[in-house]
C-alpha cells in the first residue's frame, strides 16, 4: 500500500474523530440538548426498565479518551504501527461517525432511525473485534496492540448494552407501559439476549476483557437504577447482576480454556518427519 493511501486513512480518521468530538459536545449539552433530555426524555435513566443508572454513562470517557489516544497513533511511523492501523483505521473511522451520527439523530428527536444506527455501530464494532483476532499480536508495537484492543473492547462491550436500552427507550416512546408484568417479562428476555451477545462477542480473544468489563459495568449500573430509582424493580435489577456476573464467568472460563489449550501447544510440539 503506496504512502498516499495511508495519509488518506490518516486523515480520514482525523476528521471522523474531530466529527465524534463536535458530536459529543452536542450530546453533552455544549451545543445542542443533552442526550437524557433528548427525545421526549426516552433516552433518560428513568425512562425504562433497561436504562442504566446515569454515572454508567461515566465509560464514555474512557472510550473517547482511547479514541483520541488511537487518532494520534495511527499518525506515528513504525512497520508494525502502520500495518495494524491500515487494518483498522477505516472501521474506527466509520465508529466515531456512527458515534457522532446516533447524537446528532436523537436532539431531532428519531428514536428508531437511532436504532438503526447503534446496531450498526455494534455490527461495525463486532467486525472490527474480529479483524484484530485476525491479526494477533504485533510484537513491534505492544504499546499500539494494547490500546487500540482497550478501547475497541470498551467500546464493544459498552454499545452491546447501550443497544438494547435504545430499543428499550423507542419502545418507550409510543407510550408502551414500562412498569407492567409483561415490560419486566420483555426486559428479564432482553437481559438474557444481552448476556448471549455478550459471551458470543467474548470468544474474539484480543477484546475479550474489555467487553467483559464495559457488559459488566453497564449491568451492575443498570441494577442500581432498578433498586433505587424509578422505574423501579428487584426482578430486573436481580436480573441485570445475574447478567453480568454470568458474563464475568464467561470471561474466566474463556481465558482458562484458551491457557489450558496454550499450554498443551507448548508440550506438544510439532515435530518434523
Amino acid at each position: 500500500m503506496d504512502m498516499s493511501s495511508d495519509r488518506t486513512r490518516q486523515v480520514v480518521v482525523t476528521l471522523a474523530e474531530v466529527f465524534c468530538i463536535l458530536g459529543t459536545l452536542v450530546g453533552v449539552g455544549v451545543i445542542g440538548t443533552r442526550v437524557e433530555e433528548s427525545s421526549g426524555g426516552s433516552l433518560a435513566a428513568d425512562a425504562t426498565l433497561l436504562a442504566p443508572a446515569g454515572p454508567a454513562f461515566s465509560i464514555w470517557s474512557v472510550i473517547y479518551a482511547g479514541l483520541a489516544a488511537y487518532t494520534v497513533w495511527q499518525w506515528l511511523p513504525g512497520p508494525g504501527r502502520s500495518e495494524l492501523a491500515r487494518r483498522t483505521g477505516w472501521m474506527v473511522a466509520g465508529s466515531m461517525v456512527l458515534n457522532a451520527l446516533w447524537l446528532l439523530v436523537t436532539q431531532q428527536g428519531w428514536i428508531w432511525l437511532s436504532v438503526l444506527v447503534i446496531l450498526t455501530l455494534l455490527l461495525l464494532l463486532a467486525r472490527l473485534a474480529l479483524e484484530l483476532a485476525a491479526i494477533g499480536d504485533h510484537a513491534a508495537d505492544r504499546v499500539g496492540t494494547w490500546l487500540v484492543r482497550g478501547t475497541v473492547g470498551l467500546y464493544l462491550g459498552w454499545v452491546a448494552v447501550a443497544t438494547f436500552a435504545n430499543i428499550a427507550a423507542a419502545l418507550g416512546s409510543t407510550g408502551t407501559n414500562v412498569t407492567t408484568g409483561v415490560a419486566v417479562v420483555g426486559a428479564l428476555v432482553a437481559l438474557v439476549l444481552v448476556a448471549s451477545v455478550a459471551v458470543a462477542l467474548m470468544r474474539a480473544e484480543p477484546t475479550r476483557w474489555g467487553v467483559a468489563a464495559a457488559a459488566v459495568w453497564g449491568l451492575a449500573w443498570l441494577a442500581v437504577g432498578r433498586f433505587t430509582d424509578e422505574p423501579r424493580s428487584a426482578a430486573v435489577g436481580t436480573g441485570a447482576l445475574v447478567a453480568a456476573a454470568a458474563i464475568a464467568v464467561a470471561a474466566v472460563a474463556f481465558s482458562m480454556s484458551r491457557r489450558a489449550e496454550a499450554s498443551v501447544d507448548v508440550r506438544s510440539p510439532t515435530r518434523s518427519a
